[in-house]
């Protein structure tokens, strides 16, 4: 097949769509099938091959992190992208992504599906304080029941996601596909090198979050954790990986609660090399984010053997199942603490919890799950003539 993935971020932003998108592309390529990506410029140059166009983008003024592709640029590719003879369009991001995708495929006459990444209804409020929440959350509802209704098929990260869209209201055929990993990626690390890149002694444990660093990420209560392990005399250091527009912020909290000096906030790591000795130093990977559809970098930490306390809400139930790997926490800062001291202090526990990560892991192959894209794509393409129609 030959598809046509859109997506308004990509690398070199760094996020789980983007991560989503590579794993599906490369393992989709790797079974014979075409995958094209248009995606947005970035100011860092890229070296991308010739299966990746960059659009020519400018500043989003809430998040400098993001680009916005010009829509009108997009849709001048279309006479080249007529050419590939593509099978179907998948949207990956809802915003000029999805509107230029939908009419792209309606120009091309071949199915527009979407993965649903985002659970806009729990991060809206975090950037609008000042409009209700009750209204930000309809509206995003609505937004999101628009543009699924528009579609010929959605995918989601985990059916949690598929049965809340479902109470939306959306009606159009939905399947649940998570992103899987290579757990060969992330086998091997040097841990120690990294330790000492960020002159944090061996005898310190260290806990490791890799998130965006945004409000919505819920990082505040693992600084409440760490205030609280720290009150009990525990010799710890918290690592955030990561960027986002709450940095300065949490930043500036960590010195309000007089923690400063046992966190460090060390940016986004290469994920072929740094990330993955970063995973290998921890202790322990604590996530405490309650929006994830599905949380990929739970499983990354799992492949590299590192035990996870983490909370389990909306997608991540579908990850985390307590004993393999993890031991899942109600979030309260009492119960979070005391998970991570039962871990730490045991280290027969510690080492079962290590073990069973590694196993589970591979549970969440990423050939298997793509394949299961493949397949669908098929459904889609077959059904789409018979069932759905012409939408020249």
């Amino acid at each position: 097949m030959r598809i046509l993935m859109i997506s308004d971020v990509y690398f070199p932003r760094i996020n789980g769509v983007s991560t989503s998108i590579q794993t599906f592309k490369r393992e989709l390529e790797i079974a014979g099938h075409e995958v094209y990506l248009i995606a947005p410029s970035y100011p860092e140059p890229m070296v991308d091959d010739d299966t990746i166009l960059r659009i020519e983008s400018r500043g989003v003024t809430l998040d400098p992190e993001d680009r916005m592709m010009k829509y009108r640029k997009l849709i001048n590719q279309l006479p080249q992208l007529r050419e590939k003879g593509f099978d179907l369009v998948h949207i990956n991001t809802p915003f000029v992504a999805h509107y230029a995708g939908l009419t792209l495929a309606r120009k091309l006459d071949i199915p527009c599906i979407t993965t649903y990444h985002t659970l806009f209804e729990e991060y809206l409020y975090h950037y609008i304080p000042w409009i209700p929440k009750s209204v930000l959350r309809w509206a995003a509802r609505s937004f999101s029941v628009s543009q699924c209704q528009a579609l010929d098929g959605i995918i989601t990260p985990s059916s949690i996601i598929a049965s809340l869209l479902q109470q939306y209201g959306i009606s159009n055929p939905i399947v649940t596909i998570p992103t899987g990993i290579d757990v060969s990626d992330f086998e091997s690390g040097n841990g120690d090198k990294f330790r000492d890149s960020l002159g944090i002694e061996p005898h310190k444990k260290l806990l490791l979050n890799v998130s965006r660093v945004a409000y919505e990420k819920n990082i505040g209560r693992l600084l409440e954790v760490v205030q609280d392990l720290l009150k009990k005399s525990r010799d710890i250091h918290l690592v955030i990986a990561g960027e986002g527009p709450a940095k300065q912020s949490y930043i500036q909290q960590a010195r309000d609660m007089g923690i400063a000096d046992h966190v460090s906030f060390i940016g986004y790591l290469d994920r072929s090399t740094d990330l993955i000795d970063c995973y290998h130093s921890a202790d322990l990977f604590v996530f405490s984010s309650k929006t994830e559809t599905q949380g990929l970098v739970l499983l990354e930490a799992m492949a590299a053997g590192t035990p996870v306390v983490a909370i389990a809400e909306m997608g991540t139930k579908e990850v985390l199942q307590d004993g393999l790997g993890v031991k899942i926490t109600d979030g309260t800062v009492s119960d979070f603490s005391a998970k991570i001291v039962e871990v730490l202090d045991q280290p027969d526990l510690h080492n079962t919890l290590s073990e069973s990560a590694k196993l589970y892991a591979k549970d969440w192959d990423s050939s298997r799950l793509s394949a299961r894209m493949a397949e669908y794509y098929v459904n889609i393409t077959t059904q789409y003539p018979r069932e759905l129609g012409s939408h020249a």
